[in-house]
């Protein structure tokens, strides 16, 4: 038997959660048309056990992709292997691959927490509420291992896109990458990329890491009428995920680059000894066009 869902609902949104999947978000409606806020879930993912077919999932205690096979402790190599069908590098961590556990439930708010031995001890928590039509994610990261380790956190939500889906943002550098999505220069942001006004998605794929964030955006949706106004906390950066004639896009808020434990000065990436923690927050508000 599937693992119930939870439900919250405000006065404008109505926002499915799967604690058994990754602690995933499943659907993200306005209630008065059920117009999708993040891109709907393919059919049968819940039943199938795949996050990555739903709106959205936290990064801990990482962020896309990492080299190597591993990364250096103070302690010594942490050999990752690799956990997706689809990617040959380990990648999101380890939170979205467990269950989590309920701690508390309303009709607008939940709170969900995650014990992980995964790839070392860490206790997770995931606050989401929503309220007059916007949806605050809190995370909060606690290192639990005896040996201390490199921790990164973000969250992966999935957007719909139409021909008029327009974004805004501002960043002052992107990672270019290879042929394997790893980061191989760090440069100026080009003209197909610049989102400081408004515009529409590139047509190209896009799938790349950006710096010099101030954790806003907007996402403008005319077709689906609304906009979201995005704010991030504890995020320097952004993953901007652009795939060819999909129906969505991801920009997603992370603390740190795509294989920062193997970049120079580790950036965004923060060594926690047992009993610190790290945090990151996001919120998108809802408001019709």
């Amino acid at each position: 038997m599937t693992p119930p869902l939870l439900h919250l609902k405000d006065q404008l949104t109505h926002l499915t959660l799967a604690p058994h999947l990754g602690a995933s978000l499943v659907d993200w409606t306005l209630l008065g048309n059920g117009a999708p806020l993040l891109r709907p879930s393919a059919p049968d993912a819940v039943d199938n056990g795949l996050p990555g077919k739903l709106g959205g999932f936290p990064l801990i205690p990482w962020s896309n992709r990492i080299a190597q096979g591993g990364f250096d402790c103070p302690s010594g190599w942490l050999a990752l292997d690799a956990n997706s069908a689809n990617d040959p590098f380990p990648i999101h961590g380890s939170a979205w691959q467990q269950p989590w556990q309920v701690t508390e439930h309303s009709e607008q708010e939940a709170l969900l927490q995650l014990d992980s031995r995964t790839p070392f001890a860490y206790c997770a928590s995931l606050r989401i509420r929503l309220d007059g039509g916007q949806l605050q994610i809190a995370l909060h990261v606690t290192h639990l291992a005896e040996q201390a380790a490199w921790h990164g956190l973000g969250l992966h939500p999935y957007f719909p896109r139409t021909a008029g889906t327009r974004l805004q943002t501002r960043a002052s550098e992107v990672w270019l990458c290879d042929s394997t999505k790893m980061p191989t220069e760090r440069t100026d942001v080009p003209a197909d990329w610049n989102f400081q006004q408004p515009r529409p998605l590139p047509d190209t794929l896009v799938d790349n890491g950006f710096g010099g964030w101030n954790g806003h955006c907007l996402i403008q949706q005319p077709d689906l009428g609304y906009e979201l106004e995005c704010r991030a906390s504890g995020s320097d950066y952004f993953l901007l995920y652009c795939p060819v004639d999909l129906g969505f896009f991801c920009i997603e808020p992370v603390s740190h680059p795509v294989n920062a434990h193997h970049l120079p000065g580790r950036p965004g990436l923060r060594l926690l000894e047992q009993g610190q923690s790290v945090a990151l927050g996001f919120s998108m508000q809802c408001r019709p066009l």
